[in-house]
């Protein structure tokens, strides 16, 4: 076996699988709803269809982070891609319930897998390199960068492919014709994303190395897999810091659900028609992940300017609430002037919570051992999707106007404030980061502590 990858290498690598994993999902998202609803499903079958997604990830997350630390990242990886080919295939061929049911629980059962594999293949591999006090933020935040790149992509693309192909009616009725009305212009993105799925599982089985692992049989897999799932269920119990990091993503996620629910209405509202506003939607959605990429980029800078990815975070939540409270006056308001506010509202939003995600994991990361990484990652993203959930339903009930935006606006300024706080005594192993200030002999931000057997990175 040749030895550990340099840090330039490891970054190209974890960034392509980044954008290689995105890329079906960005091509999926403009074109699924109506695929679904052309193959005759109900709104309320649709609404049963993305629920089954959503609670499959949210019931796997745990284990399945768990089981990438006890089998490797890369089988997992490569797995949540054989998963995602699959329920690509299904959704976009399937016509029958069961079968389109099939499919989005198996998206959900890739999107749990996906959780924290392929980070954690980049951090094991940096530290492996370089030691454990090397820079993450770089690689961190290209890969941030590139997921909202590739989403970016996917997004225009999957809209534009279904729109090209119906503007040739003969085209698309061919299209249909030839494949017994298997295949419509609809399908065509999601066909396209089981290719470049198909190209994500080559590339991670041949370009991400691991040291080897002890052969796992099934026993020792499943006595494994619980214990690192109790073990990612305690970060949060044993100290602050790390709470304020699960917790900031459960803000996050406050903040995403209000801005997914109520921006399409809106847009809508603008355009005066449901198909326009789908149309402005896809393009306000490509600007939040160019936005969100951008942050991603500036993380670093962010952190140095602050004085500590600590402060960084303080900052970056603080835009992001900021700009949350500036969509919310702007709610039932007409007029160049509110719609040009409410444009900057949501690109701050978005550019926020890009430039504070590679900030909170490389303070993750300082603490956490190898054999806890994607665990942590997965509780992590659970608090995300949670926290996420519960808001949704909360803003759901609340009557149109200011007042749901303002329920994002403060989740996530409470999320930013928590930063604020001075923490306890720093351990005698805790590491401080390349560049990173202590305020007062105190540590002011989070680390994350993963007490396991094996030795300390």
């Amino acid at each position: 076996m040749t030895g550990p990858l340099d840090i330039p290498a490891a970054r190209r690598r974890y960034i392509t699988v980044c954008v290689l994993f995105w890329l079906p999902l960005g091509l999926s998202l403009a074109p699924l709803i109506l695929l679904l609803t052309e193959r005759g499903m109900t709104t309320a079958t649709v609404s049963g269809l993305f629920a089954a997604h959503s609670l499959t990830a949210a019931a796997l997350e745990l284990p399945t982070g768990g089981l990438a630390d006890v089998l490797g990242r890369r089988t997992v990886l490569v797995a949540a891609g054989l998963l995602n080919l699959t329920a690509l295939t299904l959704v976009g061929l399937g016509s029958a319930p069961w079968l389109l049911a099939l499919g989005m629980v198996l998206m959900g059962a890739g999107r749990a897998l996906s959780s924290g594999p392929a980070e954690a293949w980049y951090v094991d591999t940096v530290h492996a390199d370089s030691g454990p006090d090397a820079d993450l933020r770089p690689g961190l935040a290209g890969g941030s960068s590139a997921t909202s790149a590739a989403l970016a992509a996917g997004t225009l693309l999957g809209g534009a492919l279904p729109w090209l192909l119906g503007a040739g009616p003969d085209l698309g009725a061919r299209l249909s014709e030839a494949s017994s009305g298997l295949v419509l212009p609809l399908s065509v993105p999601l066909l396209l994303g089981v290719a470049v799925e198909i190209a994500f599982v080559l590339y991670v089985v041949t370009a991400l190395p691991e040291p080897p692992r002890p052969a796992a049989a099934l026993r020792d897999v499943l006595r494994g897999v619980p214990a690192t799932v109790v073990g990612g269920l305690r970060l949060g119990g044993r100290d602050t810091l790390v709470r304020r990091v699960f917790l900031s993503a459960g803000a996050a996620g406050s903040a995403l659900v209000v801005i997914e629910l109520l921006v399409p209405g809106r847009a809508a509202a603008v355009t005066g028609g449901s198909e326009s506003g789908a149309v402005l939607f896809a393009g306000l959605a490509c600007a939040g992940f160019i936005c969100s990429g951008l942050g991603s980029r500036l993380a670093p800078l962010t952190a140095r300017l602050a004085g500590s990815g600590e402060r960084a975070v303080v900052v970056s939540l603080g835009a992001g609430a900021s700009g949350l409270l500036l969509l919310a006056p702007t709610a039932a308001a007409a007029g160049a002037g509110a719609l040009a506010l409410a444009a900057a509202g949501y690109g701050l939003v978005y550019l926020g919570l890009g430039a504070a995600g590679p900030n909170q994991n490389d303070i993750l990361h300082r603490r956490v051992t190898s054999a806890g990484r994607a665990t942590a990652l997965s509780v992590q993203s659970l608090a995300l999707q949670l926290v996420g959930a519960l808001t949704g339903l909360v803003a759901g009930a609340l009557r149109p106007g200011p007042v749901p935006w303002l329920l994002g606006g403060a989740a996530l300024l409470a999320g930013s404030l928590l930063w604020l706080r001075r923490s306890g005594p720093a351990s005698p192993n805790e590491r401080r980061g390349p560049g990173e200030a202590v305020w007062s002999g105190h540590r002011p931000g989070g680390t994350l502590e993963f007490h396991a057997p094996q030795r300390q990175e």
